[in-house]
């Protein structure tokens, strides 16, 4: 959901005296403030906090607790692939005399592959989860645009749908798979 802007009123005086017989005239200037009030502190939360359903559905303290649980969860699988890589590199058997070797060692590495490549796509998820953050829609459906729900949320942050609008999903990509 998009914050409102605020409007504020501005009374403007002319330049120049002004005396008791003189009309002042005042005019009004509307400024615009931006979506985030500067005034505002930043919301603090502790590290084992965790969001409840009697606070309001997406409020900071809640988009604070998912945009730390996603760079964490990115920040390992980053690390996690880049292990993955290096480790991968050094153990070359490919150039074992042992054709048995040489195909078991090219399925290890076609596994690892395929993981790091489902682990990528996994951070580009995270990335568009932070952006839905970052645009104050996270959490809410991008089909029905109804909350998605904490429990689900928790379970997997990178949800974008509600379970219905999931199952939805998954049974037109299975319809039109079959085509």
């Amino acid at each position: 959901m998009a914050k409102t802007s605020k409007v504020k009123k501005k009374v403007v005086k002319p330049k120049g005296k002004s005396t008791s017989k003189t009309k002042i005239k005042k005019v009004t200037k509307i400024v615009v403030a931006k979506a985030k009030d500067v005034s505002r502190s930043p919301v603090k939360i502790s590290k084992n906090y965790i969001p409840k359903d009697t606070e309001k559905y997406m409020c900071e303290k809640h988009k604070i607790f998912f945009r730390m649980k996603l760079q964490e969860w990115r920040k390992e699988l980053i690390k996690a692939n880049n292990q993955a890589l290096y480790n991968g590199s050094l153990d070359d058997n490919s150039i074992s005399a042992d054709i048995v070797d040489q195909a078991s060692s090219y399925t290890d590495k076609n596994v690892e592959m395929k993981a790091i490549n489902r682990q990528i796509k996994l951070i580009s998820e995270i990335d568009k989860a932070l952006a839905r953050i970052r645009e104050n829609i996270y959490g809410y459906c991008l089909d029905t645009a109804e909350p998605i729900g904490l429990k689900r949320l928790i379970a997997r942050p990178v949800a974008k749908y509600t379970i219905a609008a999931q199952e939805k999903h998954e049974k037109d990509e299975k319809v039109h798979a079959d085509d």
